[in-house]
Order: structure tokens, then C-alpha cells, then sequence
């Protein structure tokens, strides 16, 4: 495993623990799509944080741990 891309990945963690609360948009009344831009934001977040999950386990989920489930079934 690239380890350059795992530590990218590491780092995408902590830009959306760092984003996960928006203080900028807690009282913009704004409405975007019919929806409050705050919500539109965490749905946005909610997107991201998927996609980002989904690269963590397809790229930096440790292969030992696979291997150790297939023998205990076995």
C-alpha cells in the first residue's frame, strides 16, 4: 500500500473533523434549494465523510486483519 496515499487519506480525516462544526453558518437564514444553508452544509459534510470512509476501507484498511478472519472461520 502507497503509504503517501494512506497518510493523504489520514489527513482528509482530520479536514473533516476540523469542518464537522460549521459556527460560520449557525445563524445565516440564507435558504439554498429550499432548504436552510445550514442543513444543505451538513448534508454536503454527510456526502464527504461517505466518500471519505469509503477510500479509508478500500485503501488503508490493514490487510492483516482480513487474513486473521478468514483462518478463525476456517
Amino acid at each position: 500500500m502507497n503509504t503517501t496515499i494512506r497518510r493523504l487519506l489520514y489527513w482528509g480525516l482530520l479536514v473533516l473533523y476540523l469542518l464537522h462544526n460549521d459556527l460560520w453558518l449557525w445563524n445565516d437564514p440564507r435558504i439554498v434549494l429550499g432548504l436552510p444553508i445550514g442543513l444543505l452544509y451538513h448534508i454536503g459534510f454527510c456526502v464527504a465523510a461517505m466518500g471519505l470512509m469509503i477510500l479509508l476501507v478500500n485503501y488503508a484498511w490493514p490487510s492483516e486483519l482480513d487474513a486473521e478472519g478468514e483462518e478463525q472461520t476456517r
